[in-house]
Formats: structure tokens, sequence, C-alpha cells
């Protein structure tokens, strides 16, 4: 399947966005983890490309997109929502990974009527349990700007609360697939699922944090089966 990767102007920022499957089809929007890129999702999108417009955004200061020095989850969310606006996306499924993840609830708690269907991987809203310690910068070249993670860390620690508040306004039918053996606290997933209205938790024992990418195929089948009922 052809990938088309394309670049737009938001709020005088440029981005970076792939593409796949027929233009026509009903868009699905895929954001991906922290000091990832769209390419991420290419696998994925090869597949959910045959039946949807696959348009899997790169956040600020990743891959081909803007490095602004401002980072947050808030910032993201509203870039989402020029993507949204600039591709005439009325509605739209959402689909994203940890980072892009959190993003996602975000937007589905403000634009509601924006979102057919949600898909979060592998993590909850962010929630205070212990601090993460700040990495100190790698050396040698990164494909993100180093900034985000100090910034997205930040919010890490010191979560809104309203994050979690507002999991009763997420009023679309919602799919949260956890990786199991991942880092993140599986019953903080359920805790999610259960806050929710319409919300189903499928769990991919042993896929870890990066479940499309270490098991696509169970991964896939959970979506699809998600996407169609």
């Amino acid at each position: 399947m052809e990938m088309r990767v394309n670049q737009i102007d938001l709020n005088g920022l440029t981005f970076q966005y792939r593409e796949s499957g027929e233009p026509s089809a009903p868009p699905l929007v895929a954001l991906h983890a922290l000091g990832k890129s769209a390419g991420s999702w290419d696998q994925a999108a090869a597949v959910l490309g045959e039946n949807y417009r696959v348009l899997a955004l790169d956040q600020r200061g990743h891959g081909g997109s803007a490095r602004t020095n401002t980072y947050s989850f808030e910032l993201m969310c509203n870039d989402l929502l020029h993507f949204a606006n600039a591709m005439n996306l009325g509605r739209f499924s959402l689909i994203g990974h940890s980072m892009g993840g959190t993003v996602s609830y975000l937007f589905s708690q403000a634009f509601p009527s924006r979102i057919e269907r949600l898909i979060v991987e592998d993590t909850p809203p962010p929630f205070s349990d212990r601090p993460i310690e700040v990495p100190s910068k790698p050396s040698g070249p990164l494909p993100f700007d180093w900034q985000v993670v100090p910034s997205i860390l930040r919010q890490l620690n010191e979560p809104n609360p309203e994050w979690w508040a507002r999991l009763t306004d997420i009023i679309m039918p919602t799919l949260i697939v956890g990786g199991g053996s991942s880092h993140i606290p599986q019953n903080k997933l359920q805790e999610v699922s259960e806050l929710i209205p319409n919300c189903e938790l499928v769990t991919i024992e042993d896929a870890g944090h990066f479940v499309h990418e270490d098991n696509l195929p169970a991964f896939l089948a959970a979506v699809k089966s998600f996407l169609i009922s």
C-alpha cells in the first residue's frame, strides 16, 4: 500500500504527516509515543489503510515536524485540533500510543463530538505515583528535540487532576489495549476503563509497552474487531 508523506502548516508551524488508504475512506488519526514518530505506525497503517484513511502525525518536536522549544500535552492537543480542521476532518477515529495516548484522552475530553471511536495503547492519563527522574541528554544526534523529554516528564510528575476527573466526559466507544508485561501499571488501565462510560479493555499478555510493534497481529485483531463492532 502506498504511503504518502506530506507537510502542512498549522498555526504558523510546519508539521509532517504520513497518509495511507483511500482519501474517501473514513479517517483514522494516529499519534505516536515520546521520542518516536509517525513512521512507528507504518506497519499498522498498511493494514488499517485497507479500510481507513490513516493519517499519522509527527507531533511537535518529533520526526519532520517543527522543533518549538515549548512542549506540553495541551499544546499537542491543540496541534491535533488544528490538524483535524486543516484536513477538514469533521469526525474521525483516534488512536494514540503512550504520550500520544494522553493527548488522545485530552482531545476526546475537550472535543467529544469530533471523535467517532477512541483507541489508546498502553497508557492511562498521567498520575502522580513516584516521581520519574529526568535523564540527562544522550550525546549524539537524536531524531526528536530532547527538550520534549523534561517538558513531558514534568507533566507526568505533576499531572493535572482534571485529566482523570474528566474521563467521564469521554462518551464515544473506547478501546484500551494493554501490554500486560509493560512497565505501565495495568491496574491503572483497568481504572480508566471503568471511568470511561463505554470502554473495553483488551490486554495482550507479554507484549510490553510497544504493543503494536511487539505483537502487531494481536494488536490489529483487537483494533479491527473494535472498529467494526
